[in-house]
């Protein structure tokens, strides 16, 4: 079975920028690890990507806080977690998927076309627990629902410790695994 993993927002701006916190810059490590046990072609790392006209999407009106714009330094993935994607023997087969929101539609597209051809589970890792990790396990999920997917909560953060904890009650709820 091929074993993929999805590194969600790991971008300067959900860790130690805009909206970072303490606990996305504590995950970093247990990140950097988990990337070091998938081969590149089995990563797929998501950007939340945002245009200047941010505040006027509804998005900005319900959250508004500038972050991510695509191609600012807090759009980038946090340093460290670039370091280990890049120092992977086949870091040029990493998929990155921009996504102007929380969910990926691509990503589960993407991620459905391989279970289509072959018997896969995915693990997704990544900031924010309670947004956008949740938000894509649950399209993987949706998508594809006898594949088995699963969350490292050691690698997840939330916006708060509760509502990280929230999201992975959701999760489980939804039949996707929390590890």
């Amino acid at each position: 079975m091929r074993k993929l993993l999805v590194v969600v927002d790991m971008q300067k701006d959900f860790v130690d920028g805009a909206l970072g916190t303490k606990e996305a810059q504590a995950v970093i490590p247990a990140v950097v690890k988990k990337i070091g046990e998938y081969d590149g072609r089995d990563i797929f790392v998501t950007r939340d990507t945002h245009q200047t006209d941010y505040m006027t999407t509804q998005e900005g009106k319900n959250l508004p806080v500038e972050h991510c714009i695509e191609g600012s330094s807090g759009w980038q993935i946090d340093k460290t977690v670039q370091a280990a994607l890049d120092s992977k023997k086949d870091a040029d087969k990493i998929t990155y998927v921009n996504k102007p929101t929380f969910g990926s539609v691509d990503l589960a597209a993407m991620i459905k076309e391989l279970a289509d051809k072959e018997d896969i589970s995915v693990e997704l890792i990544g900031v924010c627990t309670d947004i956008c990790v949740v938000s894509n396990a649950l399209l993987i999920k949706a998508n594809m629902p006898e594949v088995r997917v699963c969350v490292d909560a050691s690698c997840c953060a939330g916006v708060t410790p509760d509502k990280h904890e929230a999201a992975l009650e959701t999760m489980r709820s939804c039949q996707i695994a929390v590890i």
